[in-house]
């Protein structure tokens, strides 16, 4: 597990976020929603201020602030920080604060509407943080991954920086000694779900098939599937040490362009992830996943079984005066059934469900 599971989150007045509180689960967290209602937010604000506190021997205010700035700013791209703020008539104010297992103190930071680049930190751990955060978007980046952090490096791009951040994690060479074998046990699975291994070679990642040699049954990553390339990504991971027996991932909609087949095995690697010590976190509107997480859940025979929690985005019609937006409420639930917003969703798919005659 991670060594500081984030436990809870209170945001009011960052993005469309109002007056959200969530307490979040050490092993799984899944976020849905209908469109526009902030899920892919939510997680790059957790990641934010997750990076910013984690690799460092110690933590002070002022250099906390500009970190935390500078994270919000190359994660989100906004013109100016405040641009961050949910937006209301006149100045606003966003507020966040960061709630981690065994440190007593969050962390906790506002901004203004009009700030250009000023957080002020109201709390911060005395304790910096151990494991590694991860941030997969949607779009896989095994193919894109030859020369993408030199070109963040020389030229001005419109990719957010979780990008640049995870090319550099995916690039980090593959483990050695006695982490290796547990390394291998989590990855068994995988590697039968893509029926391979995944290599870096002179700044380019290949899959190899089963019984492949240095020349023979290698395939350059961008020529396999998008499915085997999201997965790839996982194994690279774990096989570095990144996500093994610990660490944060935060995973934007990974069922995105991927087939019910390749959905099935994303929702049983997110477990197997889970169950081995990384805490999750997955932002997804497809109620497909969400049903397959939920009977394999459902299936768990383990001594100590993930404990899920389900975090539900819904908009609400304003009611604050001078409000240009509409809020964005969160609901949590150990239960999906619990949650409206899987109401919604479900409606969502039922044109798929009548389409189809069922």
């Amino acid at each position: 597990m991670a060594r500081y599971p984030i436990t809870r989150l209170e945001a009011d007045g960052f993005g469309p976020l109002d007056e959200v509180d969530i307490r979040l689960s050490p092993t799984l967290n899944i976020v849905t929603g209908e469109n526009a209602t902030g899920k892919s937010q939510l997680l790059k604000l957790l990641y934010a201020g997750t990076r910013s506190l984690s690799g460092r021997p110690t933590l002070t205010k002022s250099a906390l602030s500009s970190d935390i700035a500078e994270a919000l700013i190359g994660i989100f791209r906004p013109d100016q920080l405040g641009r961050l703020a949910r937006r209301v008539q006149g100045r606003g104010r966003a507020r966040v604060e960061l709630k981690y297992g065994g440190i007593s103190d969050p962390l906790a930071f506002d901004f203004a509407s009009n700030a250009r680049s000023d957080v002020r930190i109201v709390s911060l751990p005395r304790t910096p943080l151990d494991d590694t955060p991860v941030f997969l978007p949607s779009r896989e980046l095994l193919s894109l991954y030859p020369g993408l952090v030199s070109l963040f490096e020389t030229r001005e791009v419109e990719f957010d920086e979780t990008w640049r951040d995870t090319a550099l994690l995916l690039g980090r060479s593959a483990l050695r000694g006695p982490r290796v074998k547990a390394a291998t046990e989590l990855l068994a699975p995988l590697l039968g779900e893509i029926e391979g291994t995944v290599l870096e070679e002179n700044g380019r990642f290949y899959v190899r098939l089963p019984g492949g040699t240095a020349g023979a049954g290698k395939i350059e990553a961008h020529l396999v599937s998008e499915g085997f390339r999201k997965l790839a990504m996982i194994i690279r991971l774990v096989s570095n040490g990144v996500l093994l027996e610990g660490g944060y991932l935060f995973w934007d909609e990974p069922e995105a362009n991927l087939n019910p087949k390749t959905q099935r095995a994303v929702a049983r690697t997110i477990l197997a992830l889970a169950r081995s010590g990384t805490q999750v976190f997955v932002a997804t509107h497809s109620v497909f996943l969400l049903r397959e997480l939920e009977l394999l859940l459902e299936q768990e025979t383990q001594e100590n079984p993930i404990e899920p929690r389900y975090i539900g985005l819904y908009r609400e019609a304003p009611t604050e005066e001078g409000a240009l937006v509409q809020a964005v409420r969160a609901e949590t639930a150990t239960d999906p059934a619990d949650l409206s917003a899987i109401a919604a969703l479900e409606a969502e798919s039922s044109q798929s469900l009548r389409y189809l005659g069922v």
